[in-house]
């Protein structure tokens, strides 16, 4: 199988493999925490404190991680074919895979906004409520450069575009339950392109999907990759 224009969705199925918790897990909590206590701007505002301590610790998380055989194998293909890498995840591990141009639509851990001048910056260390903006000085408004429930997702128009260019689209590790992501899918196939899904599990858009693969995406995944470029 090949394609002019892929366009890859990866959620945190692929970073769950290398030891990342997911977004939600079945008991409806984020870490110990509701959604609606760390990932809403009305969270940010009744409790800056704690949402600033959860993000702290999820940031200081991907330090102890790295990029997996999934990872590797999409940078893989970025080098060799023509992709469009889109992803759900808010950690770092494709840029470290040797991932190009990826296009985080809902943010990144290790980059801050400041919401007082609008700045956004790199961001490794804590961050807390009195932090000052490196760019304008100001106290009180800085925070996690995450997108929240509520929140329009980053790039979106660059996003749709892709899609309706891709004669390929792949998700990988997508719940299929969050749009606009779990929409994305029904723009590729409007637009002619095949689509393929990987997972451990069937997904509430996988009907949508012509092709599947069931597995671990550090398995099915590298498989994928290494019959693309070595057919």
């Amino acid at each position: 199988m090949s394609a002019d224009h892929i366009v890859i969705l990866t959620g945190a199925g692929v970073s769950a493999e290398s030891g990342l918790p997911t977004f939600r897990g079945p008991d409806g909590l984020w870490e110990g925490h509701r959604v609606e206590d760390v990932a809403t701007p009305e969270a940010f505002d009744r409790d800056p404190h704690l949402v600033h301590r959860f993000y702290n610790l999820r940031r200081r998380a991907l330090d102890s991680v790295g990029p997996n055989a999934a990872h590797l194998a999409i940078a893989r293909l970025q080098r060799e074919r023509r992709v469009t890498l889109v992803t759900q995840n808010v950690d770092d591990l494709h840029e470290r895979a040797g991932s190009t141009g990826v296009i985080h639509m809902h943010g990144e851990l290790r980059k801050a906004l400041c919401t007082r001048c609008g700045a956004r910056m790199e961001w490794i260390d804590d961050m807390e409520v009195d932090t000052p903006c490196p760019a304008c000085g100001k106290t009180g408004g800085m925070r996690p450069d995450i997108v929240w429930f509520g929140e329009m997702p980053y790039r979106m128009e660059e996003i749709e575009s892709a899609l309706m260019d891709a004669d390929l689209f792949a998700a990988i590790g997508t719940s299929g339950n969050v749009y606009p992501a779990a929409g994305f899918v029904r723009t590729a196939r409007f637009a002619g392109a095949r689509t393929i899904e990987f997972n451990n599990a069937g997904t509430a858009v996988s009907g949508f999907f012509e092709d599947h693969r069931l597995g671990p995406a550090t398995v099915e995944v590298k498989r994928w990759v290494d019959n693309l470029l070595d057919a």
